[in-house]
């Protein structure tokens, strides 16, 4: 009972302050700060929408929660910008600003810049946007011992399209099959994407690569050999595979691009090299599988004659419906791989602009 006692005069004692030392005891709760001003980042939009090259505006702000101003002056402030990769194991950097320094990375060099419309703008602008510049970015602000983020997500118009090489279905490895998306002027899909593009109506039975490691494939008339026809339509998952053994197709995504493509009229049916040759010629090149569907999705060309490509397939693009061109559904038909030496097709052709 002693002991208890004892316990709370010491308390009593520390707790009553000494008239002596209120002063310290009093700066020493407002250096802790617990009520002071605190770092807000805040996005005006969590979502943008652009296109390849175009430019953005990733917005992002930055205040005190109990006061007006944009910093609080004893400290610089740092912004910093990064990507969250598709896994969201780690972080991309993009840009870097502090003070009157500034610095940019990789492909976002000399094409990024902070908007500073104001003293609490960390707004970053976009320029000459690449397919690449699709995800979600965090705006990061630190003032001395705080900090704060803000994530936006800048999506991209574009076409998410389906693609297995001349070896035929599930002969992709993961590298391979971003390697085989690049060939043709796209990107690996992400899920989202493949996501918006089955609400749209892609309907695809062959599994495929996505960004993110994982292999899906979207269904919209379920049937027997895509999952049974009693199953609900949707985005099915196989899951996330072996990203150097396991074999699949790969689901691209591309977007505008900065050019024509066209079929090239020309007076007699081409072998695959005659047709590179004629494309050449005509001071272009032969077009990509991600031409042809942008062609098709984004500008609605149309077009029923079968065509080369630069990977040695045949397709040709139709959005209109038609007897004898795709009768019953708009789409970029598939002829598929003949043999190279075949002058069965003409051959489609794209001219970038300068």
């Amino acid at each position: 009972m002693k002991s208890l006692l004892f316990l709370v005069l010491i308390s009593v004692c520390w707790a009553e302050p000494h008239p002596d030392n209120s002063s310290v005891e009093h700066e020493r709760i407002i250096h802790i700060q617990e009520n002071g001003p605190r770092l807000l980042v805040v996005a005006e939009q969590a979502k943008l929408f652009s296109h390849r090259g175009g430019n953005v505006t990733l917005p992002c702000k930055f205040y005190h929660e109990h006061t007006s101003t944009a910093g609080s002056g004893t400290h610089k402030i740092r912004v910093k910008w990064t990507k969250l990769t598709s896994d969201y194991l780690k972080e991309v950097d993009v840009f870097v600003a502090m003070g009157h320094h500034r610095k940019s990375y990789g492909n976002y060099q000399g094409r990024v810049f902070l908007r500073e419309s104001s003293e609490n703008d960390a707004s970053l602008i976009i320029t000459n946007i690449i397919l690449e510049d699709y995800g979600r970015y965090k705006c990061e602000v630190i003032e001395g011992l705080e900090d704060d983020t803000a994530v936006v997500a800048l999506n991209l118009e574009g076409v998410v399209f389906p693609y297995s090489p001349r070896l035929g279905r599930y002969n992709l490895n993961f590298h391979e099959a971003q390697r085989a998306c690049l060939d043709q002027d796209s990107v690996i899909a992400s899920f989202d994407q493949l996501y918006d593009a089955w609400k749209s109506g892609l309907d695809w039975c062959n599994a495929g690569w996505l960004s993110d490691g994982s292999v899906q494939y979207p269904i919209t008339k379920p049937r027997e050999p895509c999952g049974g026809k009693n199953t609900v339509p949707g985005v099915r998952n196989y899951g996330f595979w072996d990203k150097e053994k396991s074999q699949y197709d790969v689901f691209c995504f591309t977007s505008n691009f900065n050019g024509r493509f066209y079929y090239l009229i020309h007076p007699t049916k081409l072998t695959y090299d005659e047709a590179v040759q004629a494309c050449l010629k005509d001071g272009a090149q032969i077009a990509k599988v991600g031409q042809i569907f942008a062609a098709w999705k984004l500008l609605g060309y149309d077009r029923c004659d079968a065509g080369w490509l630069a990977d040695g397939s045949v397709r040709y693009p139709i959005s209109r419906p038609r007897k004898r061109c795709s009768p019953n559904e708009a789409a970029v038909r598939f002829v598929g791989f003949p043999d190279k030496k075949h002058k069965l097709y003409g051959v489609y052709c794209f001219r970038a602009y300068n």
